[in-house]
């Protein structure tokens, strides 16, 4: 059984116990009793009892002495909200600092130059589990990426890429390639410690490329190739992606340059009542929910014993895609990540 402690009671609730231990002896019961019976450990009602019978009933109030919350702080409440606003919103070296990531030695700088507070390490662990920040794994941006137009794309351009589609009866699809290498293996390993693990790979190293095409509907596309993306393999691939659909296909990608090519050109012309490309803001590999795709596959393949030959590591990534085809429910999920769910 818990053993009571009045400590983490307001001063309101414990002098109302108070004032009941004291009631509870005037009538008669044993302090033990009547220690029990308010929910009081046994020392705390019996200073009740005393504070009584020195004083009357004002000698059982209390008001306990202590810092007030907030009070002994460093740095003032505004100042507080200033530091949460600016590593919230910005990044260190936007604010002229020379550190990549906002880290306690960062954070401790910022405060120093903002408002002439120098605070130990130990004390910025403190403030950030006050305001709540956490320690986390940062996601990668482009330093070339333009904040308006992915803005734009998201406001603008593809409300109205979507609203032409819903139109015209096509379906949307976004597109892009990634590779994969016999020796690719991640993650961590658990050892003894001081003896790191080893991984044993072929000495021959293979890769293939892959590129698909995802629908926010469930559907997927891929076609496993060897060596970069050409115009050939691409509409090779674009060819398959169209054979089996009755409706017109809005294909969005990224800006690589083969997209572009213009030896593609008269192909799309051909088949621009089949098919119609679209392009994403540069450096905004982030706003394609296929890249949440080729990030499950890199999750899936290189957590598995590394391919001891060509065929194993081709039928390994065959399978995958077999198996994501056949979930049409797994594709959908990869729409709800926070960065591509306006494609939802």
């Amino acid at each position: 059984m818990k053993k009571p402690d009045s400590r983490s009671l307001s001063d309101e609730a414990l002098n109302e116990r108070r004032r009941q231990v004291v009631r509870c002896r005037l009538n008669g019961m044993g302090r033990k009793q009547s220690a029990e019976h308010c929910g009081m450990g046994l020392t705390a009602a019996n200073k009740a009892w005393q504070s009584y019978k020195r004083g009357g009933w004002d000698g059982v109030e209390v008001c306990r002495s202590g810092r007030p919350p907030g009070s002994g702080h460093k740095l003032t409440a505004a100042q507080q909200k200033e530091t949460q606003r600016l590593i919230s919103d910005k990044m260190p070296d936007q604010l002229k600092l020379p550190f990549a990531l906002w880290s306690r030695k960062a954070v401790g700088e910022l405060i120093k130059e903002r408002f002439g507070v120098e605070l130990p390490e130990r004390t910025m662990s403190e403030y950030m589990k006050r305001w709540g920040f956490t320690s986390q794994k940062p996601m990668h941006r482009a330093y070339e990426q333009r904040p308006a137009e992915v803005r734009k794309w998201k406001e603008e351009v593809y409300p109205q890429i979507a609203k032409r589609a819903k139109g015209e009866g096509a379906e949307i699809l976004w597109g892009d390639e990634t590779g994969m290498r016999s020796d690719d293996v991640r993650g961590r390993s658990f050892a003894k410690r001081g003896r790191t693990p080893i991984v044993r790979v072929g000495n021959k190293r293979y890769g293939r490329s892959i590129i698909s095409a995802i629908s926010n509907r469930g559907s997927m596309r891929w076609m496993v190739f060897k060596g970069a993306l050409n115009v050939r393999t691409f509409k090779r691939f674009l060819g398959r992606l169209i054979a089996p659909l009755k409706h017109k296909a809005f294909l969005i990608l990224d800006n690589l340059p083969v997209h572009h090519a213009n030896a593609l050109k008269p192909w799309l012309l051909e088949h621009a009542h089949r098919i119609e490309l679209f392009f994403l803001p540069s450096y905004s590999p982030e706003l394609n929910p296929v890249e949440v795709a080729n990030a499950h596959l890199k999750k899936i393949a290189t957590t598995k014993a590394p391919a001891r030959n060509e065929q194993q590591m081709v039928k390994s990534i065959i399978g995958h895609y077999r198996g994501v085809q056949k979930r049409p429910d797994l594709v959908i999920r990869y729409f709800h990540h926070e960065d591509v769910r306006y494609a939802a």
